[in-house]
């Protein structure tokens, strides 16, 4: 276990080093706390990403682990905020960064104005991952029966493109309540951004659906999905833009070593019913985002709900497990 997490707590120590002398102790607490808050969200998605992971090429897991580390940190938990200040402002791409790190309560400012659109976008994508799972006619273990096998289920997941059927409606009500275009757009942006990746994987031989390239672009937006939470989260606790990158970063870097950990040990088909509560979480994550777009819900409620689903599949599978195998 400690040589999956020898790295993460190096750059752990260090970061560490550095906010303290670069901010004191309130710098410290910001960035261990982010970090914490990062891990406590992203729970599910290591537990997803292993999933995936384990059926990928060799050359691409290690492309996932030297190039996906790097992403992670400085393009997901960085680039895409000072990105997205960037679609909705009228400044160019080096102005705003300029911008994000002269000005960061402005920053964060310009940032939260648009949090509704960022939240449409991120909960469109990750309502279409959970509606992968649930609607998947391959799948023949089941954690919650009565619920994900019960013959409305059985039915319903014969329909042709039931998830598409189900994301439009659910975007047509959300453009009717908010009665926005923008998060209408936003919405349904982050459901084709699923489809092109999910037509992409049909491209490639079955042995290799998740394999390659197709494979490592759909675990690096599963990741900007999940961080988005996290990025709009931070800025309740600091406007640094460089406190919240290294405190995200060190946490997204955890978050790899749970993923690697989870692959080299085999817990995902240890434990069954793992990977469906990384789902259940995900699902109810993207309502919470959805839920944000209206009212105010607190970064411990997503984490806590997610940790609860996971935990209790863990637990179930135990004993499961003991039941079958003594």
């Amino acid at each position: 276990m400690i040589k999956h997490f020898w790295g993460s707590y190096l750059v752990l120590i260090a970061v560490s080093i550095a906010a303290f002398f670069l901010w004191g102790l309130g710098g410290l607490y910001i960035v261990l706390l982010l970090a914490l808050l990062e891990v406590s969200l992203s729970f599910d998605n290591a537990v997803v990403n292993a999933k995936i992971l384990e059926a990928m090429d060799p050359i691409w897991q290690k492309r996932f682990i030297v190039w996906g580390i790097p992403i992670a940190v400085f393009g997901m938990r960085c680039v895409i905020p000072v990105i997205i200040v960037w679609a909705v402002s009228n400044m160019s791409l080096i102005q705003t960064f300029v911008f994000a790190v002269s000005d960061t309560e402005k920053y964060s400012e310009v940032l939260r104005e648009n949090e509704d659109i960022i939240y449409a976008f991120g909960g469109a994508f990750l309502i279409m991952v959970a509606q992968s799972f649930y609607f998947d006619k391959s799948r023949k273990i089941f954690w919650i029966e009565f619920w994900e096998n019960n013959f409305i289920v059985q039915r319903v997941s014969q329909i042709k493109s039931i998830a598409i059927i189900c994301a439009t409606a659910g975007g047509i009500a959300l453009l009717a309540i908010t009665d926005s275009a923008s998060i209408g757009i936003a919405y349904f942006l982050g459901v084709l951004l699923f489809e092109i990746i999910h037509k992409a994987n049909a491209l490639f031989p079955s042995s290799g659906a998740r394999s390659g390239f197709a494979g490592f672009m759909y675990l690096e937006v599963l990741d900007a999905s999940f961080s988005l939470d996290g990025v709009i989260g931070a800025f309740a606790l600091s406007d640094n833009i460089f406190i919240i990158m290294m405190g995200l970063g060190v946490g997204a870097l955890f978050v790899r070593s749970i993923t690697l950990f989870l692959v080299h040990k085999g817990s995902i088909v240890e434990y069954r019913y793992l990977e469906h509560g990384a789902y259940y979480a995900i699902f109810v994550l993207a309502l919470i985002m959805f839920m944000k777009i209206f009212w105010e819900v607190e970064e411990w409620i997503t984490g806590s709900i997610g940790a609860i689903f996971i935990v209790s599949a863990f637990i179930h599978s135990i004993i499961i497990n003991k039941r079958q195998f003594g």
